[in-house]
């Protein structure tokens, strides 16, 4: 709880404008891009759109995966990814900066909704939090996606070999004997997250010290963690592609204290029913994603340096969604 007031406090203070956030500008595709399975649609032809999406490579890559497919349908689309955090991407939504983003049902649940206990079932789970946000919030859920992006802790694979650690269990046990070795990368909104650090400690009955803790981007905890030399443990994405390219060893959390995360298409009740042709786009999309996927999109991304506007583009006209103009 000492940790909660941090985040509360920042969405305070975005409650008055996102403007300051880097979401005074937009950017267009960077390339053509033709019909596939998705077809021009009439009441979404020319019309504005702007879509948004979190500060981390799958988030990215989900919001192109949109832009692409809303593109191929005929909407005019306006680039605003790379938000910072979860408070801000949904601030931009309430506000109307961006018309829809890719956001979990575990981040809505525990952190919008103010939840304290995830529900364990992904379908439950999205009904529960798809019905309180349109009560609540105006906030409209599309179909959530077989991505389930799960928070995690990982180490290196030398040092869970050498600790013998599978568990997050295991780990608390080995912090609670060897506590020097508890040196933690960890992002700052995870720390404060009931779903994130705060939780753990609960679920776990265990206890970070604030001298254990290093602050880091999200981007720059796993090359900091695989270096070996900052932090024994960090916070980890359980799709995010450099635990394959790092070979980080990811910690089974045996005691289920990170809830259900699947991503869906979020988007302001008016706005989808005024083009409810929006579901229409995106759910067969959504339908065809899941962690393998995400995973070596994500390489493309993080291993082998390719745009992400490009690796989106390409997986879209692999599916059958969209076609390329330029071949």
């Amino acid at each position: 709880m000492r940790r909660l007031a941090g985040l509360l406090a920042v969405s305070v203070l975005l409650a008055g404008s996102v403007t300051g956030c880097g979401l005074d500008a937009a950017y267009k595709l960077p390339f053509d891009v033709g019909p596939g399975s998705i077809e021009p649609v009439p009441e979404l032809e020319g019309l504005q759109i702007t879509v948004g999406s979190k500060n981390f490579t799958e988030q990215i890559l989900l919001g192109y995966i949109a832009e692409v497919a809303l593109t191929a349908a005929g909407a005019d689309i306006r680039d605003m990814t790379n938000i910072q955090g979860s408070p801000s991407a949904r601030q931009a939504l309430e506000v109307g900066d961006v018309d829809l983003y890719w956001e979990y049902t575990g981040t809505s649940w525990i952190n919008f909704q103010q939840e304290t206990e995830p529900i364990p079932d992904e379908q439950a789970q999205y009904d529960a939090v798809k019905k309180a946000d349109a009560e609540r919030f105006g906030i409209a859920w599309l179909d959530y996606s077989p991505v389930n992006d799960k928070y995690a802790i990982a180490t290196t694979r030398e040092f869970a070999d050498k600790h013998q650690l599978k568990t997050m269990s295991d780990m608390v046990a080995l912090l609670a004997e060897q506590p020097d070795l508890g040196s933690m990368c960890l992002e700052s909104e995870f720390i404060s997250r009931q779903d994130g650090l705060a939780g753990a400690e609960r679920t776990y009955e265990f206890d970070v010290p604030d001298r254990n803790i290093k602050t880091f981007g999200v981007g720059a905890i796993y090359a900091t963690l695989a270096a070996g030399n900052t932090c024994n443990f960090g916070e980890v994405f359980t799709t995010d592609g450099r635990i394959l390219t790092l070979d980080l060893a990811v910690l089974e959390d045996d005691r289920k204290t990170f809830p259900q995360y699947n991503a869906a298409v979020t988007v302001r009740t008016d706005f989808l029913d005024r083009y409810p042709q929006l579901a229409d786009v995106l759910n067969p999309v959504a339908a065809k994603l899941d962690n393998e996927t995400i995973l070596e999109l994500s390489v493309e991304v993080d291993g082998d340096g390719t745009d992400p506007a490009v690796v989106a583009r390409d997986w879209l006209v692999a599916q059958g969604f969209v076609t390329n103009p330029a071949g």
